[in-house]
């Protein structure tokens, strides 16, 4: 399976810190998230020097959380789905292209998953993907940008120019809902209709998301707005999927932070997100709903 991913080397502190963090629009001065905005600044330029070789948007991925015991209920995975063993699901996706967040970052290191097999790459080869296009970073949104950061839909867009033709998993979202919460005057369905655009009809999955924070941007019931608009996008998309993490996430796969993950949570969100994309697209016949768990 070929990808493309860009060396680590050698990480800071506050690189690391940059990882662990999502973030709000850098050009945007909310006072809701100011000192929270200042310390990523502070992150970010750290880590723009940590990494040699690379910007940082390419050496950074998406890391999602999960929702906390009692939230509101969330879609259900249709009935009959676990017919296949998780592991032993294959795609018709030969050729995907992956673009994420913080949340997706940890499902390809090295320090949080030692054992390559557990990575996203290899559970996406052992699905049946044969071509892997792979673009996580920090604090990423579909519309913001931090410095030297290329935003979600601009990715999608450089690689659909350069000729990439294929499915996408769009594991987005988790930054974007924090940013319209405090002002943002683009809203949760035109940043959705944005990442669709460029899959001109092609299959896409989008990875929901899920928090376990009571209060602030990334509060879980501004992610189970994104949710709600992720559910409502099927009806005018015939060629959209949604993984639903949120359902399938465990209290104790999330750090401290209620937003990112564990070793454990990261090894069990990648094999998640390449079973999905087999149930979502099989390798053989169709999806049996629009919604997977």
């Amino acid at each position: 399976m070929r990808f493309w991913r860009a060396s680590a080397g050698s990480r800071s502190q506050l690189s690391r810190l940059a990882q662990r963090l999502p973030t709000m629009s850098w050009r945007r001065g909310w006072a809701a998230v100011a000192a929270a905005a200042a310390i990523l600044a502070l992150a970010s330029a750290a880590a723009a020097g940590a990494f040699s070789g690379a910007a940082p948007s390419r050496l950074q991925a998406l890391r999602t959380a999960a929702r906390p015991a009692g939230s509101a209920a969330r879609p259900a995975a249709p009935a009959g789905q676990a017919a296949v063993p998780a592991g032993q699901l294959r795609t018709s996706c030969t050729s995907v292209a992956h673009i994420g967040d913080s949340t997706s970052v940890d499902l390809i290191s090295d320090s949080m998953l030692p054992d390559p097999a557990q990575q996203l790459t290899a559970q996406y080869s052992d699905a049946g993907v044969q071509h892997l296009l792979m673009d996580a970073s920090g604090g990423r949104s579909i519309v913001e940008e931090l410095p030297g950061q290329v935003n979600g839909y601009n990715v999608a867009l450089n690689w659909r120019n350069q000729g990439y033709r294929g499915c996408w998993v769009f594991a987005l979202g988790t930054n974007d809902a924090a940013n319209v919460s405090v002002g943002s005057s683009v809203g949760i369905m035109a940043r959705i209709q944005e990442m669709m655009s460029v899959a001109h009809g092609e299959p896409v999955m989008w990875v929901n998301t899920v928090t376990q924070l009571s209060s602030g941007p990334w509060a879980e019931a501004n992610e189970q707005a994104w949710d709600n608009a992720l559910v409502s996008a099927l009806a005018r998309y015939p060629n959209m999927r949604i993984f639903n993490w949120a359902a399938v996430a465990k209290p104790g796969w999330f750090l401290s932070d209620g937003i990112h993950y564990n070793s454990a949570g990261c090894a069990a969100r990648a094999q998640a997100i390449a079973d999905a994309l087999a149930r979502a697209f099989p390798a053989r016949g169709h999806s049996s709903s629009q919604i997977v768990g």
